[in-house]
């Protein structure tokens, strides 16, 4: 597990800016939040500017409950409460995404005494955008969750009896596993990814790049005793249109990964893979 001593050079800088600005931040000072809000599906955007009062502590999702106990633009005009996803609040579950100050990231754990520590700062919400907006802030991934399916993200087995003791696994191969599988689908990856774009229609989702979540899970699955059953086939998926070759190798996934899980390592093994796949597909035949 990466500890506060062991944070990559991007998210070791951005802990030291946070723990400065969280040192001199005043506990009920009052700062504005600016919400890009959208009424629905093809509607157009617009800017809404907030302000609140923010207690020691208090993080993203507890300043959109504040909006949303009185739905008031700092210019006195009320409107309508802001709409986003969460579920968790202790960035588990992905659903809480969003482009805070114009970075994508978890709106749970992100303390607002680290993005607006004086009297009068802003914070800037805007939805992800390479997702459809359903209103606000809150984003379908219905997309993201398709492209696990075209690699297979799961372990092959019939739930429907017992099947005993699983296969072992040792603390080396536990320890390596462990954080590629604490992948939670929020889609922070994929919005940093230039390769990965909004794609309105369904039937191009096949072909369009699978992103960096679904080629870790990929791995994960292949290292798995269990899971590597499905291992050509997760490999013959990454291999067609939209597969890892879509790749640029910008990299961006792994420095806003909240989990700072090694995306570009997952990348890497995977191309690899594939790779030899492909060598042994053309001289087998199959």
């Amino acid at each position: 597990m990466t500890t506060a001593t062991h944070l990559p050079p991007h998210a070791a800088e951005a802990a030291r800016i946070a723990a400065a600005n969280r040192a001199r931040a005043v506990p009920g000072r009052k700062v504005y939040v600016k919400v890009l809000r959208c009424d629905g599906p093809g509607k157009p955007s617009r800017w809404e500017t907030f302000q609140v009062t923010v207690e020691r502590g208090s993080n993203v999702i507890s300043m959109l409950q504040q909006i949303a106990a009185s739905p008031v633009t700092a210019d006195g005009r009320k409107t309508t409460p802001v709409v986003w996803d969460s579920g968790c609040l202790e960035e588990v579950c992905g659903a809480c995404t969003m482009v805070i100050n114009g970075k994508v990231r978890q709106s749970c754990s992100c303390l607002i005494d680290d993005y607006a520590p004086a009297e009068g700062d802003t914070i800037t919400l805007e939805p992800m955008s390479k997702f459809p907006v359903v209103r606000d802030l809150w984003v379908d991934r219905s997309r993201l969750f398709h492209n696990l399916k075209r690699v297979k993200a799961w372990v092959p087995i019939d739930g429907t009896y017992s099947l005993g003791s699983g296969p072992t696994e040792s603390p080396e191969s536990q320890e390596q596993r462990y954080v590629m599988s604490t992948c939670m689908s929020c889609g922070c990856c994929l919005e940093a990814c230039p390769q990965f774009n909004i794609e309105p229609d369904q039937s191009a989702w096949d072909t369009s790049f699978v992103g960096a979540h679904a080629i870790n899970q990929a791995r994960l699955f292949n290292e798995h005793e269990t899971g590597k059953r499905l291992k050509a086939e997760r490999l013959d998926a990454l291999m067609s249109a939209g597969g890892i070759n879509d790749c640029g190798n910008a990299q961006n996934c792994a420095k806003v990964c909240p989990k700072l899980i090694p995306l570009t390592e997952s990348i890497g093994v995977i191309g690899r893979a594939v790779t030899i796949r492909a060598v042994a597909k053309f001289f087998s035949g199959r």
